[in-house]
């Protein structure tokens, strides 16, 4: 799992070190490392200490309602609202309403929750409004900021300081208020991480729309040896790798994919970089270590379709929220909104529901 999924290219060499009965694991640069022992059988192997639960260990599902027990989160991407200009996940095109990704997942998610609970889910949300749910503010983030600037030795001032502490505060802060509500508060089945996707858009006071439009899936994996330089991303590393929630990741990602990209018609999105890998043979699926997913400690899927400064998904959101169906080049098409909700009920029915 090492080598597959979660530190591939032997990135973990450095700071795991293993024999047949323990893995030997760098802790501090100045502590003994943690010797993990491996039991000789599964009889005396200790319990894995986990909230959430496999779909095997979920009561029966009825056939009216297939989600039956699941425990479900919604976790609405970004702040949206008075944030999303701070949080750079805004843009706006002429005289056009503004995109703002927070909103519009935000929208997604109140859709889809009566949905889910209509077929037996419990739905909890790590936000259900605008706006942070951290109590930090930039200004609190000052001292971080500047640490933060000086381990990647990037020059120190005022706009720097104030640039980063902004970032601390929206993609740090943020998402580590999330996860305490989701692992200790809320202990969900699993966590779907709902956002809508990007290309570059250029000048920001000038906006280009583009002709690609795609979808893709993340689930947890991808380390590089940088990051696991940090003590903290080891542990949350190992943390996934040993609670065994990939497994129940992947066959959910796998149902969502094949259901949105029926929904939406969308061609999957390929990863130039080194930063994702395959875990499968599926092509929306990827591993990627980012915050929110390794924080998370029970099976999380973040969800990637349309990307918002095309034509077609700018037309289309431009367009709102409405009944029925509209023409979007010669294709009759529900709300976008819908239409994302619809994909991702549908995958979690075909997935859970034959249990």
């Amino acid at each position: 799992m090492l080598n597959r999924v979660y530190a591939p290219a032997q990135a973990w060499a450095p700071y795991i070190s293993l024999s047949d009965s323990a893995a030997e694991i760098r802790t501090g640069a100045t502590q003994a490392p943690y010797i993990l022992r491996f039991a000789e059988d599964q009889s005396n192997a200790k319990p894995v200490p986990t909230f959430w639960r496999s779909k095997p260990k979920l009561p029966a599902a009825m056939p009216q309602r297939p989600l039956e027990g699941l425990k479900i989160t919604l976790d609405p991407g970004h702040l949206g609202g008075d944030w999303a200009m701070l949080e750079e996940r805004w843009f706006r095109v002429g005289n056009s309403a503004p995109v703002v990704e927070g909103d519009m997942v935000l929208k997604v998610a109140l859709i889809l929750a009566p949905q889910l609970r209509s077929l037996g889910a419990t739905v909890s949300f790590t936000r259900s409004k605008p706006g942070p749910v951290t109590s930090k503010r930039p200004a609190d983030l000052q001292k971080e900021a500047l640490l933060a600037l000086r381990d990647k030795r990037d020059p120190v001032s005022d706009e720097a300081l104030a640039k980063e502490a902004n970032r601390l505060f929206y993609r740090a802060s943020e998402i580590r208020r999330r996860a305490q509500l989701v692992n200790h508060v809320l202990k969900p089945d699993l966590v779907l991480c709902l956002h809508f996707n990007a290309e570059a858009w250029g000048n920001e006071k000038e906006p280009t729309l583009v002709e690609p439009n795609h979808l893709h899936f993340l689930i947890t994996g991808a380390w590089n040896r940088e990051e696991l330089d940090y003590e903290d991303q080891r542990l949350e590393m190992l943390v996934k790798l040993l609670n065994r929630s990939f497994h129940e990741e992947l066959r959910v990602t796998d149902a969502l994919a094949a259901s949105l990209a029926k929904a939406t018609g969308l061609p999957p999105y390929l990863y130039q970089g080194t930063n994702a890998i395959r875990v499968n043979d599926n092509p929306y699926v990827w591993a990627r270590n980012l915050l929110a997913n390794r924080l998370f400690t029970c099976p999380v899927v973040y969800i990637e379709p349309y990307v918002m400064n095309s034509h077609m998904a700018f037309s289309r959101i431009q367009a709102g929220d409405y009944d029925g169906r509209r023409n979007f080049g010669g294709v009759m098409r529900r709300s976008i909104y819908r239409e994302y909700a619809d994909g991702v009920v549908a995958g979690l029915v075909d997935y859970y529901g034959d249990r």
